[in-house]
């Protein structure tokens, strides 16, 4: 990826200016070293390495990846696209178990602004920072000498700007003795004493065993484990929901009758399977390049700002849901997106790499007619993502909609199995403006939401069904999607098969949908949470209760599936508790008192839970958590003595 110029100057001169300062005061920037509490173990013994970061004055480090959700959208796009994350890597011979990696916590620092360079606070890793990496020592250990390694990666940063990452590695010799030998002594003095040793037993227990640093950890709802979208996983199962889609948009009547056409057109020019199959694959390059084009600017605007804010101004939501639904209404033959005659005039010969590239493009651009409206949508739908997920599903779509020609022009003899276009083309499109209603609902009533959050004394008389409105709207149209395709099949075609499939698809979407409106309503019916304002807050914290707030908005999707787990058990009984005050931050207008509060602890994006208690020095805080975790940080708030997992 090509660095931006204005930074890359910035490192050069750092490195000048850094290097210099070194020859002048004969200090490094940072300085690492390592450490373990015991230099022999026996087996089944716990031990723990401290790593030592010392910076010298005005330097510090990016935090790791694991606290990205402490610093500002602006930076984290930033260091993610352009800088290093700090990190350790370890390594330790068999027979050692490697635990999570415990960071200290961030400091206030002076960086290079990632929009204007000038000099900007932020929150980073400085001074003396202690790193610890708990370890546990197998009962079958080998006996003898061994090596434990710590491999710090960081990158050295001042007011101005950025050193080159860099790396230190750190090697730890520990001796492994007889289980009933003594060992020596080995003081470190009160270097460990900020180390939590509650993490071996979830080491000991499966709950916790890997000490690589990592984000993007799969969240466990009731059993249900769901991928994340910061992991492999979670975006391969987005990338392949995203082909899926491509592929189905290729049954719509102003895609399929072209198929055969395209596909016939490039046999015809190839002359050979061989080369067939290479211009096929240059039309499928640019069906894919028209989608990543489309998503381009989508994915800009997030790299330079956080679009997710603009949800809280209320008639901008409200405009987008506006918007879709008059696309939804368009797809369902309302009414039809018509090009310019020009474009229908353009005509790419499928002769030439070139030309089979813009064939494929083409082919798609023809195609607007009928799922523009869904390229419309998806523009919306996915502003709060990050760039580059934001263009795998672009790109995604196009794989999917560009794979029938790839295969067909390897294979021409199967265009006579390509359905034609009919009554279930025609069933597509319904279907696809359902789920646009569907989603324009979600849209509006936020929008909705957004507006009486402004308003305290209209917010004071809403009736709890009035929270609930837009989900039922939401339900409704899913539903009627479900039942329209059941009673579509039917008429449609007498096969079994395809009867019992479509059948199930039906069943699943109006079930769905049953579900998402019977929940949404036991929940705004048995809402135990008491709205936020600074007052309740600090009434609440000054009475020595435990005070637990959950900040969330209705435009977002992943605080509704937070907000269900807090509300069910076992976590609402403990919420229900005389000496816990539950208190929900609604976020959904950019106005609501809850963005001040988050932004006094450094935090800008939601879902975000805070608890804070007599047992805390500091309000405990995550992005991403599951019931365990905040049982666990509800009784150290209580004082009772059980430690929280950290939580980055």
């Amino acid at each position: 990826m090509t660095t931006r110029i204005p930074h890359l100057v910035a490192v050069l001169l750092a490195a000048f200016s850094i290097s210099s300062a070194h020859a002048q005061f004969g200090q490094e920037p940072v300085t690492v070293t390592g450490e373990v509490n015991a230099a022999q173990v026996r087996p089944g013994d716990q031990i723990a390495i401290a790593v030592v970061i010392e910076y010298a004055p005005e330097f510090h480090s990016w935090p790791a990846e694991v606290q990205a959700d402490k610093v500002e959208k602006k930076w984290r796009d930033f260091i993610a696209e352009y800088d290093t994350w700090t990190a350790i890597s370890t390594g330790s011979p068999d027979g050692f178990q490697i635990g999570p990696v415990q960071w200290p916590d961030l400091h206030s620092a002076r960086a290079p602004d990632p929009i204007t360079f000038e000099p900007a606070d932020t929150l980073a890793l400085s001074g003396r920072a202690v790193v610890y990496v708990p370890v546990l020592v197998a009962p079958d250990a080998t006996l003898g000498n061994t090596t434990l390694t710590a491999t710090l990666s960081f990158q050295a940063c001042n007011a101005d700007s950025c050193l080159p990452p860099d790396e230190v590695r750190i090697e730890l010799s520990i001796e492994v003795i007889a289980p009933d030998a003594l060992p020596a002594e080995h003081s470190a003095g009160d270097l460990f004493a900020g180390f939590d040793a509650s993490v071996f037993a979830k080491m000991q227990s499966g709950e916790s065993s890997t000490g690589s640093d990592s984000s993007s950890e799969s969240r466990t709802f009731f059993g249900v484990t769901l991928p994340s979208t910061d992991g492999f996983i979670g975006v391969v199962v987005i990338a392949l929901l995203a082909a899926l889609g491509g592929f189905i948009l290729n049954l719509t009547p102003c895609v399929l009758p072209v198929i055969p056409l395209k596909v016939m057109a490039i046999s015809k020019h190839a002359g050979s399977p061989g080369k067939s199959m290479v211009l096929g694959m240059w039309m499928f390059a640019g069906v894919v390049a028209f989608w990543v084009g489309i998503g381009l600017p989508v994915a800009f605007l997030t790299s330079v700002t956080d679009p997710s804010r603009l949800f809280g101004i209320w008639w901008v939501t409200l405009g987008i849901g506006v918007i879709i639904a008059f696309m939804g209404v368009g797809i369902m033959g309302m009414f039809m997106i018509q090009l310019p005659q020009k474009v229908y005039s353009v005509d790419p010969k499928a002769d030439s790499a070139w030309g089979s590239f813009l064939f494929g493009v083409m082919t798609a651009v023809l195609g607007l007619p009928c799922f523009g409206f869904v390229a419309g949508a998806l523009l919306a739908g996915t502003a709060t993502m990050p760039p580059a997920l934001i263009l795998t599903i672009f790109a995604a779509l196009g794989v999917g909609m560009g794979v029938p020609y790839l295969v067909l022009s390897a294979k021409p003899g199967w265009i006579e199995k390509i359905p034609r276009t009919g009554p279930a083309s025609e069933l597509v499109k319904q279907i696809m403006g359902l789920m646009l209603l569907a989603a324009a609902a979600f849209f509006i009533g936020a929008g909705i939401m957004a507006f009486v959050g402004e308003r305290p004394a209209m917010v004071a008389s809403l009736p709890w069904w009035g929270k609930v409105v837009q989900w039922w709207a939401i339900s409704l149209f899913v539903f009627a999607a479900g039942a329209w395709l059941l009673v579509r099949t039917f008429q449609i075609t007498k096969r079994a098969k395809p009867r019992a499939f479509f059948t199930l698809v039906a069943v699943v979407f109006a079930g769905l949908a049953l579900l998402v409106g019977v929940g949404m309503t036991k929940k705004a019916r048995d809402d135990f949470w008491i709205l936020y304002t600074h007052q309740a807050w600090q009434e609440s914290v000054d009475s020595g209760k435990v005070v637990v707030v959950d900040f969330t908005a209705d435009w977002c999707i992943n605080c509704k599936v937070y907000e269900a787990m807090l509300s069910s058990e076992p976590i609402r009984s403990e919420l229900l508790r005389g000496d816990v005050v539950p208190i929900k931050g609604d976020n959904t207008s950019n106005k609501a008192e809850g963005w001040e509060k988050m932004s006094e602890y450094g935090q800008t994006g939601i879902p975000l839970l805070m608890i804070w208690g007599p047992g805390l020095d500091e309000p405990w805080r995550s992005n991403a958590y599951t019931p365990d975790m905040v049982l666990e940080a509800l009784g150290e708030a209580r004082g009772d003595g059980v430690e929280a997992a950290p939580v980055d």
